[in-house]
């Protein structure tokens, strides 16, 4: 179908609408709300526990295809603490369900991270995955719309193949020219954060990373895929290209369903960038932020007390790097130093045999690394590895957070190389001398061996139309008298980029009681904040970003179970955002400076639900609300509804109704006044 027929759409649009379902026209546009189709669903030991409750609360009704459930056990095993209580309720509860739904995708215990071999084996180009993790946007390198989600959201699609999106806008970031040897990804993703910053033009959108993506392989790819997730974005997708294509023919099986969508020419995008590879050069992020980036030059001698190659963003193409510059400095005469701590944690078993097979295993313990089983590892710091307070590591890993490789820790970023560079001295140190020393003949025959292919075909969506009724329906199919009517407290003030490691610490993660949760919410970083809350301090008020980062829902039930009643902030993580939601915690976005200028800690709020208002003293501030939204809100969030409504649960929640108006709200909303402050879910 020719643009003549249709809005012109880009590479996200278009991989969504094939999958949509229900939709009155062959195309899609920001703002929609609608039905689509999941492909694969992913989850992890941690996130299935709390999937594991809500399937409970189903009644273990027979999952959509136990084919397409990829199920790793990553984020809290390590071979050397697997004999405890908490591993082996978190092994036993994965592993039951594996058998019980005869998943044909399980991954024992410290086989590989989630996102590994789900990379390297299963996804396909034009798929929609919905993972149960924040990195599951890792899949867009392959030209997927890979979404991480919460926990209870990823159960929805299991069971009925389905889920919701809200159309976002896609921000187009554009590559030219091309790195040097040795630089990948993780560099050029720290370059991209250190010029666009995380959670600005990126968040509640789409990225479409394009241009000169040829010299950017597949490994390459997955880093800026993954890490798409700290710039802010919903997902991040490459256009899969001959480099795609001849990675995906090396399997075995799953490689026949690839659908190469391409952008439209004219295309409309909410913004453009460009960012130029030709001077990049090593680049460290500083604690405690992805976007605190500086060229590794400039620190180089700051002091470590750890180096950690490893975390899902790390892949093969940079652990084989990491151990060729390993080899160099070796060959120098360079030798570790005496103190400081080294480990290398590889993504996957198959990757760490490849590695010892060619002898770069043998390379990483001659320079004092001690490997360790496929897992997060350090850089979620709650299994065996755990950095200690006060220490500084410079990690390959994607997050350095307060506390996340450990509580009180201090964590840099950097690529593989420049661990491994920093290394021997236990300072930063700029691997550039020593890339320039590997011969990239030998480098290249490491890698896998591509032969000719046939030339693609690009795809054009198909959806279904229509699968649902083409009629707005006369009233709501939801009871919206269960909406509260007015909230009101006080204040609790916070800043911008408040991540979901600070609302609830890595180590209560495998905690579902709300009541627990809300005991130790902020315990770290706002250790007052259930004080203030018992005090009447019900309502946050924060700034850009707030539940940015990890996909963990228990942010949000610990809000609850702290007694906080409203969230408001000028924009939420997008993950964050849909979790408010399924567990019907009221939260608004508000962008107008006037009501943060009215709001000072303590500061008396009252919402007032119906009339979409925001009472500070004598000021009153509007917001929209999404129909969408309201009848999740009304029937308790996504639960209930799915009691209700079964498998058409998101069919019958996107369908429109007769007071919805064409701005995807509530008629009083589309009537409200033009300077209404909007709501982007």
């Amino acid at each position: 179908m020719s643009t003549a027929d249709r809005r012109p759409m880009t590479l996200p649009e278009k991989i969504l609408t094939h999958s949509a379902v229900g939709l009155k026209k062959p195309y899609i546009e920001p703002g929609q709300m609608i039905c689509v189709k999941a492909q694969w669903t992913l989850a992890c030991e941690i996130t299935w526990k709390s999937m594991d409750k809500t399937y409970q609360d189903m009644g273990r009704p027979r999952i959509w295809r136990n084919d397409r459930f990829w199920l790793a056990i990553d984020h809290t095993v390590d071979p050397r603490v697997n004999h405890l209580p908490k591993q082996q309720m978190m092994i036993k509860a994965s592993t039951d369900f594996a058998k019980e739904a005869d998943l044909t995708n399980f991954q024992p215990p410290n086989t590989t991270i989630l996102h590994t071999e789900f990379y390297r084996q299963r996804a396909q180009p034009g798929q929609v995955v919905v993972g149960a993790d924040s990195h599951s946007c890792s899949t867009g390198g392959l030209g997927a719309f890979a979404i991480g989600l919460g926990a209870a959201d990823v159960v929805m699609p299991l069971v009925t193949g389905e889920t919701w999106i809200q159309v976002p806008e896609t921000v187009k970031i554009e590559f030219v020219n091309a790195p040097s040897f040795g630089l990948g990804g993780k560099d050029v993703m720290l370059y991209t954060l250190g010029q666009l910053k995380c959670n600005t033009v990126a968040i509640g959108r789409c990225v479409e990373w394009t241009g000169n993506i040829a010299p950017l392989s597949c490994d390459a790819r997955f880093a800026i895929a993954n890490m798409t997730a700290e710039f802010g974005g919903i997902v991040g997708v490459f256009p899969a290209d001959e480099r795609t294509q001849a990675y995906i023919a090396n399997r075995e099986s799953h490689n026949q369903d690839a659908l190469y969508f391409r952008a439209d020419p004219d295309a409309k995008y909410a913004e453009v960038f460009q960012i130029d590879l030709a001077n990049l050069t090593p680049q460290v992020a500083l604690f405690p932020s992805p976007d605190n980036v500086q060229p590794v030059a400039k620190v180089a001698g700051t002091a470590l007390s750890g180096c950690f190659i490893g975390a899902c963003t790390t892949a093969e193409e940079d652990l084989i790097l990491g151990a060729l510059v390993l080899e160099q400095c070796l060959a120098s005469g360079m030798k570790p130093v005496s103190h400081g701590q080294r480990r290398v944690t590889p993504g996957s078993q198959i990757i760490i045999d490849h590695l010892r097979s060619i002898g770069l295993i043998d390379v990483y313990e001659r320079a004092g690394f001690t490997v360790g089983a496929p897992g997060c590892s350090f850089c979620l710091g709650i299994a065996a590895d755990v950095a200690k307070d006060g220490e500084v590591w410079l990690s390959s890993q994607n997050r350095n957070y307060r506390n996340r490789m450990g509580k009180g820790s201090i964590a840099h970023l950097a690529s593989a190389v420049t661990v491994a560079a920093s290394s021997f001295s236990m300072t930063i140190t700029d691997p550039t001398p020593f890339l320039a020393k590997i011969d990239q003949v030998r480098f290249k025959s490491y890698l896998p061996k591509t032969q000719p292919l046939p030339p693609i075909v690009p795809a054009e969506p198909k959806p279904e139309l229509p699968t649902v009724s083409t009629e707005s329906s006369t009233t709501s199919p939801v009871d919206l008298s269960g909406l509260p009517t007015v909230l009101s407290g006080r204040a609790q003030v916070f800043g911008d980029n408040i991540d979901t490691d600070a609302i609830l610490p890595g180590e209560y993660l495998c905690e579902n009681d709300m009541d627990a949760l809300g005991k130790v919410a902020f315990l770290h970083t706002n250790p007052d904040f259930r004080e203030k809350v018992k005090q009447g301090q019900t309502i946050v008020v924060a700034g850009h970003g707030f539940g940015c980062g990890s996909s963990r829902e228990q942010a949000v039930t610990a809000l609850k179970g702290a007694g906080v009643d409203a969230v408001i902030a000028k924009s939420f993580g997008y993950i964050f955002s849909r979790n408010v939601q399924n567990f019907a915690l009221v939260g608004i976005q508000v962008t107008d400076e006037a009501f943060y200028a009215a709001v000072a800690p303590n500061t008396p709020i009252r919402i007032e639900m119906k009339g979409r208002t925001i009472h500070v003293g004598d000021k009153v501030f509007r917001f929209n609300m999404s129909l969408f939204e309201e009848r999740l809100l009304a029937g308790g969030g996504i639960m209930p509804l799915y009691r209700k409504f079964g498998n058409r649960l998101f069919r019958v929640a996107v369908e429109p109704s007769d007071d919805d108006g064409a701005c995807g709200s509530s008629s009083s909303d589309c009537n409200s006044s033009t300077k209404a402050i909007d709501v982007s879910w």
